[in-house]
């Protein structure tokens, strides 16, 4: 077969280098455009790979006489044309002293109302909260969140409430801080509530994807404990899962399960409730530096490491099926561990090295060879960290499918990533029903043993959010109730608990009932105020109109 072949892989065959007449050009190439002699092609389309092009072996006759269709090599993909473009500098946050704390963090933490970041502080650990229309230099004397005794390693929005926001610390506590609704106006030093369970240096923090008030925490001390904040008690401890220390947590869609990743090479997924491994891939990457693991909308795992040679891997896992990876890509040797951000509803995966200044994005689809290089947002500076905005925080009227808040050494620069279209209309596949900030479920009912996808909400109307509420429990509620001060010499509340922690009421009073009350209090007496005014000017003039009338007829 191979001796008929007039063209195959780009190369001549005999048949087409030594054949005369009608389908053979000149100096020996063939016609294709047609002619006597047959010609031999791909069965499918030519595939681009990072060596060249590369086709199947497989071949079809294509009758003589008749053009030769070449199918598209590039594949379809609504993404392929992204594209990132940095904001104006007066859209920046100038004059930012970001952390140099040496941990692999990304530093900065958004959400649709504030941007905050993890900033350099002396006798402590401190971060910035900005709401996000405060652009430009921010003063050196802008009051900070500033109550952890070591540096600040790691912080993270919560899912249901804009306004609260958790961090850990090198001081081995966890706190949780509710920022007022315009931002601060003096420096915060006491968290609504703090967590004392490490004994070393807590380095991850994230909030459960569906179930209020569900925080967990790892630290250097190779523990996991997840949190009820609402009550602030230790809810789950795993202890003995991990050997080393882990590097990164993610929780899968509806929060029954997530997956570490560890200094051991290994990639683990973990039931918190039962306690117990569900799946180990030992060696996902070979290289001794970080890794990184996400859990994908579908199930499978996406993980970001070294090969034994030192260069950068990206891979995709079946949980199912732990032996070997669906696809295995390397992409460089740079230095940097690579931060993975997922966009469940686009599939797409960008791609962040800490020190590059690149971000790269795939689509991830269920056609092999499954991981879809996209394209690279470059730019001059490089990264110290990376923060994202949730999808329903986008401009959909630009359609916009990802904001990226990118940390240089001395500010914040927003990167964003647009589809063009021509259209001024809503863009239904690009924005199909996200998650939204109403919780699925109550702490309480997640520890039952209950489990629920995110609530969807739709951005058709530019969704804006309603006022934001308090964090709703049903039991005591440190973020809720206003709690009195405790007499000096008092065990602090908690004290019993299994797991030590501290519990501040928030300064103001309470966030919820008190002030819900004394607003409604106040309103009522402007209210009557009002009345009693109107009551008064009517009486008034009607005391003027008689007095009119009476000077009219001459009784005056």
């Amino acid at each position: 077969m191979s001796s008929q072949l007039g063209f195959h892989t780009g190369r001549l065959s005999a048949a087409g280098r030594h054949a005369s007449g009608p389908g053979v050009g000149p100096c020996g190439r063939p016609d294709l455009w047609g002619g006597r002699h047959a010609l031999l092609l791909p069965a499918s389309s030519l595939h681009l790979t990072e060596t060249g092009i590369r086709s199947h072996p497989r071949t079809v006759l294509q009758p003589p006489g008749v053009p030769v269709m070449f199918r598209k090599v590039v594949r379809q993909s609504k993404f392929r044309h992204v594209f990132g473009q940095p904001v104006k500098n007066d859209q920046c946050y100038e004059d930012i002293r970001v952390s140099r704390v040496t941990w692999d963090s990304t530093f900065c933490a958004v959400n649709p109302k504030f941007l905050a970041v993890i900033v350099e502080a002396s006798g402590g650990g401190a971060f910035l909260v900005l709401p996000l229309s405060k652009t430009g230099r921010i003063d050196k004397a802008y009051p900070t969140v500033c109550g952890h005794t070591g540096p600040v390693l790691d912080i993270d929005w919560c899912p249901h409430n804009d306004e609260v926001i958790a961090s850990g610390s090198e001081d081995c506590t966890v706190m949780v801080w509710q920022i007022p609704e315009n931002g601060l106006v003096s420096p915060l030093t006491e968290p609504v509530v703090a967590l004392e369970g490490h004994t070393k240096r807590v380095g991850i923090i994230t909030w459960h994807p569906t179930a209020r008030n569900v925080l967990l925490s790892a630290g250097c001390d190779n523990v996991v404990l997840i949190w009820n904040v609402g009550t602030a008690e230790e809810l789950y401890r795993l202890d003995s899962l991990h050997p080393d220390l882990i590097y990164n947590i993610s929780w899968n869609r509806n929060g029954s399960l997530f997956c570490t990743a560890c200094k051991d090479k290994s990639v683990r997924i973990i039931d918190p409730r039962r306690g117990t491994l569900v799946a180990e891939r030992e060696k996902a990457h070979e290289g001794a530096r970080p890794m990184r693991a996400i859990f994908l909308a579908d199930g499978k795992v996406f993980t970001t490491g070294f090969s034994r040679m030192s260069e950068r891997q990206l891979a995709l896992w079946d949980p199912e099926d732990f032996g070997e990876p669906m696809a295995l890509q390397e992409l460089d040797s740079s230095n940097g561990a690579l931060l993975p951000f997922y966009d469940p509803d686009t599939s797409v995966v960008y791609v962040c090295g800490k020190g590059d200044s690149s971000i790269r994005y795939f689509e991830i689809t269920d056609e092999p060879p499954y991981i879809h290089f996209l394209n690279t947002f470059t730019s001059r500076e490089p990264q110290r960290g990376m923060g994202s905005m949730p999808k329903r925080g986008l401009e959909v009227s630009k359609c916009e499918i990802a904001r990226f808040y990118k940390l240089h050494e001395r500010k914040c620069e927003p990167i964003v990533m647009t589809v063009p279209r021509k259209s001024d209309l809503f863009q239904d596949d690009l924005y199909p029903d996200t998650a939204g900030p109403e919780a699925a479920l109550e702490a309480e009912e997640w520890v039952s043993g209950r489990d629920a996808n995110p609530i969807l909400i739709s951005l058709r109307e530019a969704y804006v959010p309603s006022k934001q509420r308090d964090l709703k429990v049903n039991r005591r509620n440190v973020l809720s109730d206003s709690r009195p001060a405790a007499a000096p010499g008092s065990p602090r509340p908690g004290a019993s608990t299994p797991a030590a922690f501290t519990s501040i009421a928030a300064p103001g009073g309470s966030l919820a009932g008190a002030g819900e009350a004394g607003k409604l209090e106040e309103v009522m007496q402007e209210l009557r105020a009002l009345r009693a005014l109107v009551k008064e000017q009517g009486e008034r003039i009607c005391r003027l109109e008689e007095q009119l009338g009476r000077m009219e007829n001459g009784d005056a």
